[in-house]
């Protein structure tokens, strides 16, 4: 009877939670890398150079980085479903703002903006999968939402290519287009969340009492069970764990990885020839091939148990990609390249978010995910930035492509020192050595 009425319960909280965010998610991720589509022809029509770009597009980050543990304590305190709707229309707000953008100021500070709006959404969703899904059954869970980042990316590139094409329409450029137009989901699932979410199991109207009870009992009994074996649950405690911050200087590097394929491979696809709509359709290549095995990835760490090896071997796969784009010539190797490193970044995420909530409860995990993910982010500032100084600086993206693959490298071998220093704590409550 147990097991029947778990995988009931399990079953109607998949379906009522994870397509819907994974749809969030989506729009999330379009929303902050669609500037390297708009890039192919706005710093043209702007005079943007590689460095100012690079620049803006990081900035995203440094406002991110500001916003994130404020946001993540507010979520706690208010409640996903308010909250997360807020994050959503006004980041759709500043989004379509974009269209409007003049020169580098207001391009830097869009770019602030956005990511001072955005900031929460990420970590919010994290904290929340674990109101609702137990430790051993999040990392697929996670991989599941994870997966709309390749995902937008896979569907988001043509569409965005798509949009470039419009130059000219209506007096406006192609670009100006694109940042409107998608835009507009953001807005509308933003009020969609007020109606549609909920914010904790005891609330969940949808489901049957008994179904409702068992959700609630186990995972009250889990968190308990963290706080008896030692898990952190103050906000303080969630801010200086040691473990936070290393998991936040993994998470840089993975994050320098990830943006610099949103940001940047656009550019680098139509350098080798392609047009708008033909770069598009190429980018979405990598990331479809990425989003089957993340799945895979997150499947097996979860079957095995194991978290650290999963991280450390996809950052060393997305890294060895990074190099191969550096050195590659062609278009058909270039392509190759990006498909590894997708892989690689993709897969080493679910794995990683897995981590935090074994040792974290409470406001001590609010407080530590957004601090993962803040600090962590600002690997997304780094990357982009020194690849766009560096490609002006010497023509080439090879340099700023071994570099991120440098800071990958550097996630994998703290990954390895986190689990060869955390004390080993029972199951499920903490970073273990080989989890």
């Amino acid at each position: 009877m147990g097991d029947a009425l778990e995988a009931r319960v399990m079953s109607k909280v998949s379906w009522r939670i994870i397509p819907f965010i994974m749809i969030l998610y989506f729009v999330a991720f379009l929303d902050r890398v669609n500037v390297g589509f708009a890039a192919i022809h706005m710093n043209e029509d702007l005079g943007l150079t590689p460095s100012i770009f690079g620049l803006g597009a990081g900035l995203f980050f440094i406002g991110y980085f500001f916003f994130e543990v404020p946001s993540n304590i507010a979520l706690e305190k208010v409640g996903a479903r308010i909250w997360i709707a807020r994050v959503m229309i006004t980041w759709g707000l500043i989004s379509g703002a974009m269209a409007f953008v003049q020169g580098p100021s207001s391009f830097y500070a869009l770019r602030l903006l956005l990511g001072a709006a955005e900031a929460g959404f990420f970590p919010g969703i994290i904290l929340y999968l674990s109101y609702w899904f137990p430790a051993r059954r999040r990392a697929a869970v996670t991989a599941l939402f994870m997966a709309a980042s390749p995902i937008s990316v896979a569907l988001g590139s043509p569409i965005s290519g798509l949009l470039l094409e419009m130059d000219g329409l209506l007096g406006w450029h192609g670009w100006q287009w694109m940042f409107m137009l998608e835009a507009v989901p953001a807005l509308v699932l933003g009020i969609v969340v007020l109606f549609y979410m909920t914010d904790r199991p005891e609330k969940a109207a949808w489901l049957d009492a008994d179904e409702r009870r068992w959700l609630s009992e186990t995972m009250n009994a889990e968190r308990h069970a963290k706080e008896r074996a030692g898990a952190s649950h103050s906000i303080w405690k969630g801010l200086a764990d040691i473990r936070v911050l290393a998991l936040s200087l993994v998470y840089f590097g993975t994050s320098a990885g990830l943006y610099t394929l949103g940001i940047w491979a656009p550019q680098i696809i139509h350098s080798m020839g392609f047009s708008s709509l033909q770069t598009g359709l190429v980018n979405a290549i990598p990331a479809v091939v990425a989003v089957l095995a993340m799945f895979l990835w997150a499947r097996n760490s979860d079957r095995t148990g194991e978290r650290t090896w999963h991280v450390v071997i996809a950052c060393g796969v997305a890294a060895a990609g990074l190099l191969l784009a550096g050195f590659a010539t062609t278009a058909l190797a270039v392509v190759g390249a990006l498909v590894i490193v997708n892989v690689g970044v993709s897969a080493s995420k679910p794995p990683l978010w897995s981590m935090p909530t074994m040792f974290l409860s409470g406001s001590a995990a609010a407080t530590g995910i957004a601090t993962i993910n803040s600090i962590g982010n600002l690997g997304g500032f780094a990357g982009p930035y020194v690849i766009g100084a560096i490609k002006e600086r010497t023509g080439s993206y090879e340099g700023g492509l071994f570099f991120v693959a440098a800071l990958l490298l550097m996630s994998a071998i703290v990954t390895l020192v986190i689990s060869r220093t955390s004390p080993r704590r029972p199951t499920g409550t903490t970073v273990e050595a080989g989890r």
